[in-house]
């Protein structure tokens, strides 16, 4: 449901999951800045950013009802994906539990892309 209006509740599965999707990927990149193997995770750092960066995109674009909102939607889904297979790279609880929620976000953009 929408926070002043009921214009966006179509979309509002969608912006929790990239809401939850932004805060995971920031917290992630967080605890691997502590990790040892920290130069092997590079490309996952830089994804991390990215992704959380293109879902906090996708929330407002959503939020505003932007008429680019399924292309976007759908490019975030894409992005998503790929820091999915980043973080499934490294054994760590923070590392599974991001990915996981990648996973989630992009399945939910892709239903919104297609709606």
């Amino acid at each position: 449901m929408g926070i002043v209006t009921n214009k966006t509740d179509m979309h509002q599965t969608c912006i929790d999951a990239c809401q939850k999707c932004a805060q995971a990927c920031y917290e992630c990149f967080n605890e691997c800045l502590n990790e040892e193997d920290i130069k092997e995770r590079k490309n996952c750092l830089s994804m991390l950013v990215e992704c959380a960066m293109m879902c906090q995109m996708s929330v407002s674009m959503m939020s505003m009802s932007s008429e680019f909102s399924k292309q976007h939607c759908q490019l975030c889904a894409t992005v998503c994906e790929k820091c999915e297979q980043e973080c499934a790279m490294f054994k760590d609880d923070h590392c599974k539990k991001c990915a996981n929620t990648c996973k989630m976000c992009s399945e939910e953009c892709k239903k919104m892309a297609n709606k």
